[in-house]
């Protein structure tokens, strides 16, 4: 086992939702790089990596049991997801560096979660921080952004 195993073995479940979000953070530089390089095959890997990550968290979503922290995830990670769709198929740093900034957002919740118990016990309230956050991050991300970057599905 490699130390990167060793330190993902020690992570409870939402010290990894944070290093997801810190490799969705890490992707997206890389796509500005790309982009900013001109290197459209480079620009899709990165984003499509993220893709990659949007897609496992929304997939361990528990609708069930979640409820409106739950559903405001998801919503959450198809605007994040729609972001990064636009940013490609325009060649826009400008909508990945948005989409960093709104997952930096949920991040710092997420990790504030990570370390205090009391916020554990109460994730699952749709007032707490973590959902605070995602709506705040949320509402920089207009319905027509997410209608037009839904219009192409390249990554």
């Amino acid at each position: 086992m490699n130390y990167q195993q060793q330190a993902v073995a020690g992570m409870n479940p939402v010290e990894l939702i944070v290093a997801l979000y810190d490799g969705m953070v890490r992707f997206l530089y890389q796509a500005i790089a790309a982009t900013e390089h001109r290197s459209m095959r480079d620009r899709r890997i990165a984003v499509g990596r993220v893709l990659d990550i949007l897609m496992h968290l929304q997939s361990r979503l528990r609708m069930d049991v979640g409820g409106n922290s739950a559903k405001a995830l998801a919503e959450f990670y198809t605007a994040i997801f729609a972001l990064c769709l636009e940013g490609s198929r325009l060649e826009s740093a400008e909508r990945f560096r948005e989409a960093i900034g709104c997952i930096r957002d949920v991040r710092e919740a997420w990790n504030v979660a990570a370390r205090d118990p009391e916020v554990l016990r109460t994730l699952g309230d749709a007032d707490g921080p973590p959902a605070q956050m995602m709506m705040s991050a949320r509402a920089r991300v207009t319905e027509p952004e997410l209608e037009s970057a839904g219009s192409s599905w390249s990554a």
